[in-house]
């Protein structure tokens, strides 16, 4: 799930119906580093079993998992149900267990507040790495009000003088300091700023730079899914680091005069036989007044064409269709998807698909650039979803 910024703060305050954000409830949230850079963790896949993957915390990811775990101290109504860190980001569900005086949004902002101290703090420990991003040197920046901040009990702590550490670089390595005394987990000092004064402080890198991505869970099974999704995290980047090609967006591919974004087996293009999956309304509406036997044969078509190779075609918008598409997962059919928006950065697919795209049996497909503010798919994008699928099907 990929952070929002200034622009995406709609989409970050958007809810379902039914749910509250005061109230009891169920969230999941994702907290990103914009730049992806992985300073959380590191990926490890022992024998390039994806099943046993797992990831190595950094110091930075350890102590965002400090931060994190002081919420249920500072608001008890909040129970942390599942967490994943990873590389790049953290995945974290939260159990609102009652009303809250704050909003869930504020409470997240607190959080987000408090990743960014951290980040800061890793910041000025990596000081040479981050000079060009906070303009000048840290040590340029620390040199007057921080310099003059550094004797007595601050300098024992240090060891050396301010002109040593300077001349040794990243400092902080040198002076044996850790990232929990900058920023320690759970409390709300900030030994840092105190050091520094509030004008340097504020001049670095605090990482975290996008608020978190929160989305309530209100239909049934959806925090199940969630939780499998999450605990799913390491192994689905296992499998996108062991077969990098399947999950590459592949842009410009030509089909029938229009052009498509592409993930997953593009060799599905080359197979001899395609058909359409696409549930007409009037086999609905017969099953509806009792002739289900139209509806029933339709479907059980295409999953014989299937079993006889078959590739379906689809964008699998109705219950029924997706029904179809179920059977092609279960069974492990190759088939193409059309969806009706496009692919995000560092784009994925979820559950069942995920796994599908991962052996090469599934090309995921969409004419259109990804929105990060679309809904609900129209009519007109249903219409013009199933044409092309037709298309594909006569090449």
């Amino acid at each position: 799930m990929e952070g929002t910024g200034k622009q995406g703060q709609g989409q970050w305050q958007w809810q379902e119906a039914g749910t509250s954000w005061k109230g009891i409830g169920i969230y999941h949230l994702t907290l990103t580093i914009p730049s992806r850079e992985p300073l959380l963790g590191r990926l490890v896949i022992p024998d390039n079993d994806p099943a046993r993957a797992r990831i190595e915390r950094t110091e930075l990811g350890q102590a965002l998992l400090d931060c994190q775990r002081s919420v249920e101290v500072f608001h008890p109504e909040i129970q942390i149900l599942q967490y994943c860190l990873m590389p790049d980001h953290l995945h974290s569900i939260w159990y609102v267990r009652r009303p809250m005086q704050q909003s869930i949004r504020y409470v997240a902002q607190g959080f987000w507040r408090a990743a960014k101290k951290i980040g800061r703090g890793h910041s000025y420990l990596n000081a040479g790495r981050y000079a060009g991003l906070t303009g000048g040197t840290m040590d340029e920046k620390t040199g007057g009000n921080g310099a003059g901040q550094t004797g007595g009990a601050w300098g024992e702590k240090a060891g050396g003088t301010w002109g040593e550490r300077q001349r040794g670089g990243a400092w902080g390595e040198r002076a044996g300091l850790s990232l929990s005394f900058f920023a320690p987990g759970g409390s709300r000092e900030n030994p840092l700023r105190g050091m520094l004064g509030g004008e340097a402080y504020s001049r670095l890198f605090p990482i975290f730079t996008e608020v978190p991505f929160i989305r309530p869970l209100s239909r049934r099974g959806q925090l199940r899914t969630m939780i499998e999704y999450v605990q799913m995290n390491p192994q689905r980047l296992a499998t996108k680091h062991l077969m990098p090609g399947y999950f590459r967006v592949q842009k410009g591919i030509e089909i029938a005069g229009q052009t498509y974004a592409g993930v997953g087996n593009v060799g599905l293009l080359q197979a001899a036989h395609y058909a359409t999956v696409h549930v007409r309304h009037h086999l609905v509406d017969d099953a509806t007044r009792g002739n289900s036997q139209p509806l029933r044969d339709y479907m059980n078509g295409c999953i014989l064409a299937a079993r006889q190779g078959t590739v379906m075609v689809s964008p699998f918008i109705s219950p029924r269709e997706k029904d179809i598409k179920a059977v092609l997962l279960a069974e492990g059919h190759p088939f193409i998807v059309l969806e009706d928006n496009g692919f995000r950065d560092f784009y994925k697919p979820s559950g069942d698909l995920f796994d599908a795209v991962a052996a090469g049996r599934v090309l995921i497909l969409s004419p259109w650039e990804y929105d990060a503010n679309k809904r609900h798919i129209s009519r007109a994008e249903c219409v013009a979803l199933n044409g092309m699928a037709e298309q594909i099907a006569a090449m």
